[in-house]
């Protein structure tokens, strides 16, 4: 396939503040950066792939903030529990079976859904990760991966050490990949205490990575750190030191306005997670005041064990639709500030503003397709408004990473859909016996 492509007369929601929408362009890739983006009947270069855009919008990837890929083996496994007993219950013993097949086809599977959904880029939290990154080498995807790890004296399932989590960051920093990166995942303060967590941190003085960590998702989480510290759990971190790093910090959904303050000045990287959140009674993040306060907000699924979907589409639609509801006020998050969150949000949560969740020259050609010849998308008075409040994942045609076609008419280039169908199926069927 060439590594030209040209996508003509289609609408493009660029999330560059400098030019918007563009209502019918031409967007061109070459090897692997949008190399123009322009308006009207441009001459097609040769050895080119033309895609036609009439009717079509073209977006940037959206970026899932928050995700344990390899827990679609568990979706409708373990429904309807409230959040420790979901995990103490039925979650931790499941795992405890775990296997690196199992994660690699459990993986495998949640590629398909993302990549069908239009997401591009995801942050993962979970075991056995070299089958994770060898599942994302295959399908092509962008991804940071952290080997997930607890404290030791509340490890009862044997694997997945602080060394064994540095061990995979340095083996990845070895390696010359430009789609994915290792990064550090201690799991929660609930099962890291503080003195672990003062390990963890020395550790990241040499490796130079993101930090992955829960923080804040349950009442239950916040009320044991006041407990047994005197303070929340983000200002608990924060005293650690552990907000001078770059941090991804998945749900934060019970903060102060002391917490929202520590996350907002530090700039740390919140992956807000509407969906899993509400399935497991844990509430709804106050996500208004964070971008009152210009805190680095992002939008994430969590695992399709808790989801139970990994469609970003959907995460977009209910970020804004909740703020509205509960703050009873129908001007907060507009559909632009809901989009951005699953794009440039994402990006910046990341430190890759401008290079991913953007459509622009120069940027990694990370993108997707929307196929908007669809009653519900009609009419076009304003593709960002029918992006947010209309389409879900079922409505992208064709999804780009790094100027490779993924995903194209229905059909995965990368991926055999129907082994992954069969081998997740399999792996699923014996870890719930």
């Amino acid at each position: 396939m060439s590594s030209r492509v040209l996508i003509k007369n289609a609408a493009l929601v660029t999330m560059d503040e400098n030019r918007g929408v563009i209502d019918q362009g031409n967007l061109l890739v070459e090897d692997g950066i949008i190399k123009k983006i322009s308006t009207g009947p441009d001459e097609i270069p040769g050895d080119v792939k033309v895609i036609s855009g009439e009717g079509k919008v073209v977006i940037p990837g959206l970026i899932n903030l928050h995700n344990h890929a390899a827990m679609t083996l568990f979706r409708s496994y373990a429904d309807d529990y409230p959040l420790m007993e979901w995990l103490t219950k039925k979650i931790f013993p499941a795992e405890a079976k775990l296997t690196e097949k199992d994660v690699y086809w459990g993986t495998s599977l949640a590629l398909l859904e993302m990549i069908r959904g239009g997401t591009t880029t995801f942050v993962d939290m979970y075991y056995f990760m070299e089958q994770t990154a060898r599942a994302c080498q295959e399908g092509g995807i962008r991804a940071m991966l952290s080997q997930v790890f607890i404290g030791a004296e509340n490890s009862s399932r044997g694997f997945n050490t602080l060394e064994d989590a540095v061990k995979f960051i340095e083996d990845w920093q070895d390696q010359d990949n430009r789609l994915i990166q290792a990064i550090l995942g201690p799991h929660a303060l609930y099962t890291c205490p503080p003195d672990f967590l003062e390990r963890v941190l020395k550790e990241t003085e040499h490796l130079n990575t993101i930090i992955h960590i829960h923080l804040s998702e349950s009442r239950d989480e916040v009320e044991q750190s006041l407990e047994s510290h005197g303070k929340t759990p983000v200002a608990l971190l924060d005293d650690l030191g552990m907000f001078e790093r770059q941090v991804i910090a998945g749900h934060c959904v019970h903060l102060n306005d002391e917490d929202v303050q520590i996350l907002s000045e530090k700039g740390v990287g919140i992956s807000h997670n509407p969906c899993s959140n509400l399935k497991l009674g844990n509430g709804i993040a106050p996500l208004q005041k964070l971008l009152e306060n210009n805190a680095c907000v992002g939008l994430g699924t969590d695992g399709a064990a808790s989801n139970n979907n990994l469609d970003m589409f959907e995460e977009i639609k209910l970020c804004s639709l909740l703020q509205k509801g509960i703050l009873a006020d129908p001007t907060v998050i507009p559909a632009r500030t809901a989009f951005e969150l699953a794009t440039r949000g994402g990006a910046r949560a990341l430190g890759m503003d401008g290079s991913i969740g953007i459509l622009k020259e120069g940027a990694m050609a990370d993108l997707a397709v929307i196929d908007f010849n669809k009653p519900h998308l009609q009419p076009h008075n304003d593709p960002v408004a029918n992006l947010v409040y209309s389409a879900s994942a079922n409505d992208v045609e064709t999804v780009m990473v790094d100027g490779k076609i993924l995903y194209e008419q229905g059909e995965f280039l990368t991926l055999d859909e129907e082994k992954i169908y069969h081998e997740a199926q399999e792996c699923a069927k014996r870890l719930r016996q």
